[in-house]
């Protein structure tokens, strides 16, 4: 599995909080459940050979958060799987950054509960 450790623990602190239910080895990298529910993954992408985070936004709020730094549809089959979204390193890397996906996901998360 290639995901950064040291990411993992930056998700791991925040998720901390949010009833972190479990963490799977899946889709070549690292998926975090919050309340029995795909959160936020982590990986390496392939093409750039940096760290990649996944989201689950919704399908609303995708489309409002698809122009944010770093953003792009989550196409991981070749085909563009709705309420996901792809994070590059650079939208992500600091501190306030992370934690505004992080806040994004988990509350799409509380909203499907």
């Amino acid at each position: 599995m290639a995901y950064s450790e040291h990411q993992a623990d930056r998700i791991r602190q925040r998720l901390k909080k949010a009833n972190l239910t479990e963490e799977k080895k899946m889709m070549g990298g690292l998926i975090f459940m919050v309340n029995h529910k795909i959160c936020v993954g982590l990986d390496i992408d392939k093409t750039t050979s940096s760290d990649r985070l996944m989201v689950r936004v919704g399908k609303v709020q995708q489309d409002q958060l698809i122009f944010k730094k770093g953003s792009r549809e989550m196409d991981f089959t070749g085909r563009v799987m709705r309420g996901f979204l792809f994070i590059e390193s650079a939208g992500f890397d600091s501190e306030e950054d992370l934690d505004f996906w992080i806040d994004k996901a988990l509350y799409f998360n509380r909203e499907i509960s």
